[in-house]
């Protein structure tokens, strides 16, 4: 059975180019993007569609999630692209204590339940519940690539699929609290998205390739 595509509610031109980095901060209502090629991260207003924030980024900004008043991205440091989970407060700027290594200094998106940082790894297919020193308390295979993540009503939706032969995408949900738990494909995501996240009504991503930002929801599902 083919999943039905994903239903887009608004596609709009991101601030800067290859918007990469993307979450949304429910304390504010600001959704935070991070340009992977310049490096720099952006407080959008999604009524408005306009910049309320704007910094530098202390590297590559690879995914970002808002947890408990702060942002927290994955950065990308160094010759190497080393990555690093790095602690953002709006109005304020980056923590330059607040920085833990990624396992094997690997690592790209971000969700948090609301205790715990979860943190995927692109080709080892996984998920990675962090403990506070980015200590690995779990370990959820998701058998395929991973470009993105966040949790709804306790349930982890991901972005799932592949790169290759012109990208390949659907977004899937599991439940963590299963001890192994089964992904269920919802539907398909007919471009290259980079980042999942949710403002409570509509899912977020980017198609970094066309520097647009799309909004989204699920197909209605049947009762039976």
């Amino acid at each position: 059975m083919t999943e039905p595509e994903i239903i887009e509610t608004r596609r709009l031109s991101s601030p800067a180019t290859t918007p990469q980095a993307l979450t949304w901060d429910s304390n504010a209502k600001l959704l935070w993007m991070g340009s992977r090629d310049l490096g720099r991260i952006y407080a959008i207003d999604p009524k408005k569609w306009t910049v309320v924030e704007e910094r530098e980024a202390p590297g590559i900004p690879w995914a970002a999630v808002a947890t408990n008043g702060a942002l927290r991205f994955t950065i990308g440091e160094g010759p190497d692209d080393d990555r690093y989970i790095r602690r953002l407060v709006p109005n304020a700027g980056f923590s330059e204590t607040d920085r833990i290594a990624c396992p094997e200094f690997t690592g790209s998106y971000l969700s948090y339940d609301g205790e715990h940082l979860y943190l995927s790894q692109w080709y080892k297919q996984r998920i990675l519940k962090l403990g506070a020193k980015g200590n690995i308390l779990r370990i959820i295979e998701v058998g395929a690539e991973i470009s993105g993540h966040t949790f709804v009503d306790g349930l982890i939706y991901v972005l799932r699929g592949t790169e290759q032969n012109g990208e390949s995408w659907t977004i899937a949900r599991l439940d963590p609290r299963e001890q192994a738990p089964e992904i269920e494909d919802i539907a398909v995501i007919p471009f290259a998205c980079r980042s999942l996240t949710v403002d409570g009504e509509h899912f977020w991503t980017n198609h970094r390739a066309a520097d647009e930002i799309v909004a989204f929801r699920l197909p209605t599902e049947s009762k039976n």
